[in-house]
């Protein structure tokens, strides 16, 4: 895999690591009070609630003792992970080979690739241009000739 390829997948695991991380804190964390001179959300006076035409029993859910313990692990692991990836990902960008010459020198040699393979280009113009029919029927030719071969129904030593 080349090495654009790699930050693109260690940037879509930092990514997806961030967005779990605050998934989970925002889905278990418990609410914290921010001030205490900041009113709790239902502590004032509650509207009056209309009665429940279908009432059901909602059942309790039964406290589980380890997963207090699993979220208080759970930031401090998913944070180790995050700066385990965004190490790795400072690792992959260290390894990049360094650009010679600055930005300058950089778009001067794309301009002349750019160049070149303009060159080039019209050249391939002019040959296919010079060869009109003549390349057809060679084409032709060469795939008649490789299928043939290919399943034996010729030799190259029959040919000469």
């Amino acid at each position: 895999m080349d090495a654009i390829s790699q930050l693109q997948e260690k940037v879509n695991t930092i990514a997806t690591i961030a967005f779990t991380t605050i998934g989970t804190l925002q889905r278990d964390a418990p609410p914290v009070r921010i001030s205490p001179n900041y009113p709790e959300s239902g502590s004032g006076p509650a509207p009056a609630a209309a009665p429940n035409p279908n009432p059901t029993p909602t059942p309790t859910p039964t406290p589980i003792a380890d997963s207090d313990a699993d979220f208080a692990k759970q930031p401090k692991l998913m944070s180790a992970e995050l700066v385990k990836a965004a190490k790795q990902f400072d690792a992959l960008v260290a390894a990049l080979p360094l650009s010679e010459g600055g930005e300058e020198a950089q778009l001067k040699r794309i301009a002349q690739l750019e160049a070149e393979n303009d060159a080039v280009g019209q050249q391939l113009e002019k040959q296919l241009e010079a060869a009109g029919d003549e390349s057809f029927h060679l084409v032709t030719f060469h795939t008649v000739f490789n299928f043939l071969q290919f399943y034996d129904i010729i030799d190259i030593v029959d040919c000469f």
